[in-house]
C-alpha cells in the first residue's frame, strides 16, 4: 500500500509537484552561490569577522578587536589537578595554630566533599614557610623561590571560587566557561574572534607534561566552533605532529598536486552543501603543508643561547626520590621546561594562544613529598619565561597565567580510618592564581580569603569574570563575543562576568 493513502487528506499530486519546486530551489542556489548565494553566505559569515570570498581562504586572517587591546597572546599554565592554594599562595598562620581541630558542624553541614568524611575531618595546618618577595612584599611559599623573583611582575589573585569540585567539571568550567561538554574553550573562542598572526604555525597551541590531565581532549575542543579553532597538540618527543615528513619518494611537486587536486574536490563539494567545516578542512590541509617548513625550526633549541636553556632548566635531572604514583611521566622537570620555551618561540612566530597543561596537582595524600616535586617542575620555568619575555620587550603584549581549577581544604584528607592525614581534597570555595603581562598590574595581591583558607572575604572573583577580564585585555567585550548555536548566543562567560579594572594596568 503506498504510504501517502494513510494520510487521506493529502493529494499524491500536490507531493510531486512540492517535490519538483524543492528540487528546483535548490538548483537555484546551488547554481547561483557565486552570485546572491555567496553574497548572502558572505554577509552571514562577515558579521562573524569571517571572510567567505573562498573556502580555501584563511579563517584565521587576523582580525580587529572591539577596542583597543593590551594582550596579543597568551599563555596559560594549566596546573590540572588543583594545587593547594594553602601551601603555595595563601599563607595560614591561623589554621597552624589550629592545627589538630574540628571544624563546627555548622560549617560544613551543607558541604559535599569528594573524599573527606564530614564526621572525623580536622584541620590540617601547613609545614611551608611563607618569604616576602619584590618591592611589593609579594608572601610565596619556600617552594616557589624563583617565582619570587619576578614578583613585581606577578598579579596574584586569592580570591578566586569555582562551582565545581570535581576534576573534569572544575577543569571544563576553568577552560570553557561551563562545566558542560562540547563546549569551545577560550583558545578557542580568542582565534574565533582575533585570528591569529601566524601563517605557518597553529592559531592555538596545546603542549602536555606530566600524568595527562582529567580533561583531556575536551579542555582545548573547538566546540559548536568550526574545527579550525580547535587547539592543537604537540607531542612531547619526535616530530611535533604526526606524518609531519613526506614519505620516501614523495617530492615536494608530487605533494603540491596532490592537495591541490583535494583542495579543488573539497571545493566543488563545499559549493554544492556549503557545510564549514569542509572550509575547515581545506584550510586545516593547508596548514599542514606550511607547517612542514616551519615546524623543524621552531623545535630546533640549538638556535638559543646556552644562558637561556639554564635559565628554562632544560638540562635539570628528574629527583631520585620520585614516585611510582604519578605514572610514567618521564623526565618531567625537562619536559615542562621545553613548552615553556616553546612556548615564547611560538609567541614570537604569531601563535595566538599556547596553553601548557601540567598534571597533576590532586594531592590526596603524601602533600609535602608531592608538592615539592609539582613546583620545583613549574617554578624555575615559568619564572624564566616571563624574564624572558620582558627582556625582549614580549610581555607588555603578551598575558603569562598559572592556574589550576580550585583549591584545597584546610581539612586533612581522613578517608583512610586511623591514618594520619597526609594530603587535602578538592577545595572549590577558594582559590589563587597567578597572572603576569598583556597589561595586567604587576605587584599586588588581590582579594583574601578568611583565617583558615576556607572561604573568600574580600573581593571575590569567580571564573566567568577571569575570562571576562582575560577578552577585555584582547581588546573583545565578552558580551559581543558570541555565536549562535541552537537557536541561542553563546560565549564564553555564558550568561555572567564581569571586568575586573582592578587588575589592568
Amino acid at each position: 500500500m503506498d504510504h501517502r493513502s494513510r494520510h487521506p487528506m493529502v493529494d499524491p499530486a500536490s507531493c510531486d509537484v512540492q517535490r519538483a519546486i524543492e528540487l528546483q530551489r535548490r538548483e537555484f542556489l546551488t547554481t547561483t552561490a557565486s552570485g546572491l548565494g555567496g553574497l548572502a553566505l558572505g554577509s552571514l559569515l562577515s558579521a562573524d569577522g569571517v571572510s567567505a570570498s573562498s573556502p580555501g581562504s584563511n579563517p584565521l586572517v587576523p582580525r580587529s578587536s572591539h577596542f583597543p587591546a593590551r594582550a596579543k597572546n597568551c599563555i596559560f599554565c594549566f596546573q590540572a589537578g588543583a594545587p593547594s592554594h594553602i601551601d603555595l599562595f595563601d599563607p595560614k598562620p591561623k589554621l597552624n595554630e589550629l592545627h589538630g581541630q574540628p571544624l563546627p558542624a555548622s560549617m560544613t553541614e551543607n558541604v559535599r566533599f569528594a573524599f573527606i568524611k564530614k564526621e572525623t575531618a580536622i584541620l590540617m595546618g601547613s609545614n611551608r614557610k611563607f618569604t616576602r618577595h619584590g618591592e611589593c612584599g609579594m608572601e610565596l611559599s619556600d617552594l616557589l623561590p624563583h617565582l619570587g623573583s619576578v614578583a613585581d611582575d606577578l598579579l596574584l589573585v586569592r580570591s578566586m571560587h569555582t562551582d565545581q569540585f570535581n576534576h573534569h567539571p572544575g577543569q571544563l568550567l576553568m577552560q570553557c566557561g561551563r562545566a558542560d561538554f562540547g563546549l569551545p574553550s577560550m583558545g578557542s573562542w580568542l582565534t574565533y574572534g582575533l585570528g591569529t598572526e601566524s601563517n605557518n604555525l597553529p592559531a592555538y597551541v596545546v603542549l602536555t607534561s606530566g600524568r595527562g590531565s582529567s580533561g583531556g581532549t575536551t579542555l582545548w575542543s573547538s566546540g559548536f566552533l568550526p574545527s579550525t579553532y580547535e587547539g592543537v597538540l604537540l607531542r612531547e618527543s619526535g616530530e611535533p605532529v604526526l606524518n609531519l615528513q613526506n614519505p620516501p619518494g614523495l617530492s615536494d611537486k608530487l605533494q603540491r598536486a596532490g592537495l591541490d587536486t583535494l583542495r579543488q574536490l573539497n571545493q566543488n563539494r563545499y559549493q554544492a552543501v556549503g557545510d564549514p567545516e569542509i572550509a575547515s578542512r581545506i584550510a586545516s590541509y593547508e596548514l599542514a603543508y606550511r607547517m612542514q617548513r616551519a615546524a623543524p625550526d621552531l623545535i630546533d633549541l640549538s638556535q638559543e643561547s646556552q644562558q637561556t636553556l639554564d635559565a628554562y632548566g632544560l638540562d635539570r635531572s628528574e629527583p631520585k626520590d620520585s614516585k611510582s604514583r604519578r605514572g610514567k611521566l618521564g623526565d618531567t622537570h625537562k619536559s615542562f621546561a621545553r613548552n615553556c620555551l616553546l612556548a615564547r618561540r611560538m609567541v614570537e612566530r604569531g601563535v595566538r594562544f599556547i596553553n601548557i597543561v601540567y598534571a597533576s596537582w590532586d594531592h590526596h595524600s603524601d602533600l609535602d613529598q608531592e608538592l615539592s616535586y609539582n613546583a620545583g617542575v613549574v617554578d624555575q620555568p615559568i619564572a624564566a619565561l616571563i624574564q624572558d619575555l620582558k627582556e625582549r620587550g614580549m610581555l607588555d603584549d603578551t598575558l603569562v597565567v598559572s592556574a589550576g581549577e580550585f583549591g584545597r581544604t584546610p581539612l586533612g584528607e581522613n578517608r583512610n580510618e586511623g591514618k594520619y592525614n597526609t594530603g587535602r581534597d578538592h577545595h572549590p570555595f577558594a582559590f589563587s592564581l597567578l597572572m603576569a603581562g598583556g597589561g595586567i598590574q604587576g605587584g599586588q595581591v588581590y582579594g583574601a580569603t578568611d583565617d583558615l583558607g576556607w572561604g573568600v572575604v574580600e573581593k571575590p572573583v569567580h571564573i566567568n569574570d577571569f575570562h571576562a577580564t582575560i577578552l577585555h585585555l584582547f581588546g573583545m567585550d565578552h558580551l559581543k563575543l558570541t555565536h549562535r548555536f541552537q537557536g541561542r548566543d553563546f560565549r564564553l562567560t555564558d550568561v555572567a562576568g564581569e571586568v575586573v579594572s582592578d587588575w589592568i594596568s
